[in-house]
């Protein structure tokens, strides 16, 4: 028979540093999840995406056991990395502060394409050139 969902949980957490310290712990705690057993299983799982923070989805069950499901980084996240730009711009139409290549932007789509809502890679470089373009940076298609 199959474990009744207590409920699911969505965080983001730096990816191969979650511990029991504030937001995790607490988050984890009140809902009866073992938070050591989280954080190792999630540091394990992400300590090759250093550097990002990691939307994680975490399903709780009545018997105070969980499974979770780690997603790609952000979007902007991946953009500011593959970009090299630090953060985004302040007026998006007027100053650009970088540019993204066609093949840049299919490397983005390669990485987040399970993520998204499509599975056209077309369409999702559109999506992605367009939080590109809200980020003020150029995008050659």
């Amino acid at each position: 028979m199959a474990k009744k969902i207590a409920g699911v949980l969505k965080l983001q957490i730096p990816a191969g540093a979650a511990n029991p310290s504030p937001p995790v712990g607490p988050a984890l705690g009140q809902r009866g999840i073992n938070i050591m057993e989280f954080c190792k299983a999630f540091n394990e799982k992400t300590k090759d995406k250093a550097g990002f923070s990691i939307p994680v989805e975490i399903t709780y069950y009545s018997d105070k056991s969980f499974t979770f499901l780690v997603k790609q980084p952000p979007m902007t996240d991946l953009i500011k990395k593959i970009s090299g730009v630090k953060k985004g711009s302040d007026n998006a139409l007027k100053n650009k502060i970088g540019k993204l290549t066609k093949d840049q932007v299919m490397e983005i789509v390669d990485m987040k394409i399970k993520d998204l809502n499509t599975d056209d890679k077309e369409q999702a470089a559109k999506i992605v050139a367009g939080s590109a373009r809200s980020m003020g940076i150029e995008v050659e298609i």
